[in-house]
């Protein structure tokens, strides 16, 4: 299969697959037990109330009205109303989502040079104790629940030793002391680096172990190829050698990085909720306990888009950097 037959493909797929993600949430939605108006309400709402929220959202139109509206509001952002906050549901999710991204994609970053950087080392030590016993503790954040990791550095680093703030990102009342700041000027401040410290801590022990593994591996395999051998013989310098060695080592590494920003992205709702940084996931959450039906429902869309697209991207990835995989795909 030809690289540019590859691309298309993998293109329509994942359109058809937004598609049928589309859809089902739709349906989802409305196949849950009970009226969707009463879900929206509390259980105790009038039925003019409930009549009211229905014909607001749209409920009372035919079933495929309903679907040819709910794809317009996606695609023009016309979301309607949170049914808690009264802010409309894009300009709620937009700095939630900012927010989530300033704190995942940093992290990300962090961890994945750490990780390469400590996988590369540990993999050239193949066969010692350094190798053997280094993995350990990153095996145990990494198999760790985000959670209970996110609260062992709230009692041990904010509340025992009391260097940084339990939860939040800025402290009670900061932003009120300057109105006049435009939205950005708050996160280039001290206040917010103070709070900001502990959930990157977090993202980052917890996820760094993917990409160490793999980068180990890769090192450990490719020190067992000739040229390895080559370079020893010829006396290179061990710093230079695992210079060569994890260049030829990195392609494992560098496709997986999209897949683990996912994997920091879907676990960071926990996250969120523990040092109540004010993200898309935390939103999540509270959404839901608060039968915020619009919010919850363009949340579980994004979320599944973004899984999707970087699944896309890791696909579009392996095409450029090794054009074998398209061969593959076809045989």
């Amino acid at each position: 299969m030809s690289t540019a037959r590859y691309f298309v493909n993998r293109t329509l797929q994942t359109v058809l697959l937004l598609w049928g993600i589309l859809t089902f949430l739709f349906l989802l939605f409305r196949a849950m037990p009970g009226d969707p108006g009463t879900l929206m309400l509390n259980s105790g709402a009038s039925p003019e109330a409930v009549a009211a929220a229905r014909a607001r959202w749209g409920l009372d139109e035919p079933i495929h009205i309903q679907y040819l509206q709910y794809v317009r509001s996606l695609a023009t952002f016309n979301l309607g109303n949170s049914l808690t906050s009264g802010v409309p549901v894009w300009e709620l999710v937009r700095m939630k989502i900012f927010n989530t991204f300033i704190l995942v994609g940093p992290a990300t970053v962090a961890f994945y040079i750490i990780g390469s950087i400590v996988g590369a080392v540990l993999g050239s030590k193949r066969g010692t104790k350094l190798e053997s016993y280094g993995i350990i503790p990153f095996f145990v954040m990494g198999t760790m629940p985000s959670f209970f990791l996110s609260i062992i550095l709230v009692v041990v680093f904010a509340m025992y030793l009391d260097l940084f703030p339990t939860s939040g990102m800025f402290s009670p009342g900061f932003l009120a002391l300057h109105p006049e700041w435009p939205w950005w000027r708050p996160y280039f401040t001290q206040n917010f680096l103070h709070h900001y410290i502990l959930p990157f801590t977090a993202v980052i022990l917890r996820y760094v172990y993917s990409p160490l593994l793999v980068m180990r591996t890769s090192v450990t395999e490719v020190m067992g190829q000739d040229f390895t051998y080559y370079h020893r013989i010829t006396g290179l310098p061990s710093k230079k050698r695992l210079k060569h060695v994890s260049k030829h080592a990195s392609l494992p590494v560098i496709t997986l990085f999209p897949t683990s920003m996912l994997q920091a992205v879907s676990g960071l709702v926990l996250i969120e909720v523990v040092f109540n940084w004010p993200g898309i996931g935390n939103l999540l959450v509270h959404s839901i306990l608060g039968r915020d039906y619009p919010v919850v429902q363009f949340v579980f869309f994004a979320a599944a888009v973004s899984v999707v697209l970087g699944n896309y991207v890791v696909d579009i990835l392996y095409g450029v950097i090794d054009p074998r995989v398209s061969v593959t795909d076809d045989a």
